[in-house]
């Protein structure tokens, strides 16, 4: 590939990468797995970028590689191996006045995606990143109609298991 290539990748992905972190984070429950994953991800970036034509805007477009890749190594892995809980290695320093409300609140929220469906866990993402159903369906390859529909089963599914 060309260095100017190479250049515009680099600065993308830069930019970009919270995205990546992000999605590693819905299918990732360990450090390792999130770096693991991470570099898969970027490394499916990189082999794809000589393709990107600039139809979607590039956060759209990695998003659905970052997806993609995400998707595919956790029906993988559902096959092969379990993984260990975040919990498990979890630690938190308290303070006397910290706050923890928000984080338990964003933790039961984590709880609770991990036990969607891998499609199901990239509509919330997108959601969550203020994406509208258009570039949902655009990033996920489902129609608006589709995005919408599947994203009021999800809000149902979240509020249940939530609030049992």
């Amino acid at each position: 590939m060309n260095k100017e290539l190479e250049k515009s990748f680099v600065e993308q992905l830069q930019k970009h990468q919270n995205i990546v972190h992000k999605v590693c984070r819905l299918y990732t429950n360990n450090v390792d797995a999130h770096n693991d994953l991470f570099q898969e991800i970027t490394i499916q970036l990189w082999r794809a970028y000589p393709k990107f034509r600039g139809d979607a805007k590039f956060s759209t477009w990695m998003y659905r590689v970052g997806l993609n890749t995400a998707i595919t190594l956790y029906r993988k892995s559902k096959r092969r191996i379990t993984t260990q809980g975040f919990d498990a290695v979890e630690f938190k320093i308290k303070a006397e006045d910290y706050d923890d409300t928000e984080e338990q609140q964003l933790k039961l929220l984590y709880q609770a995606v991990h036990q969607l469906n891998d499609i199901e866990k990239a509509l919330v993402l997108l959601y969550l990143e203020d994406k509208d159903y258009r570039e949902i369906s655009e990033t996920l390859g489902i129609t608006e109609v589709n995005a919408r529909v599947k994203m009021n089963r999800v809000k149902k599914k979240l509020r249940t298991i939530l609030n049992p």
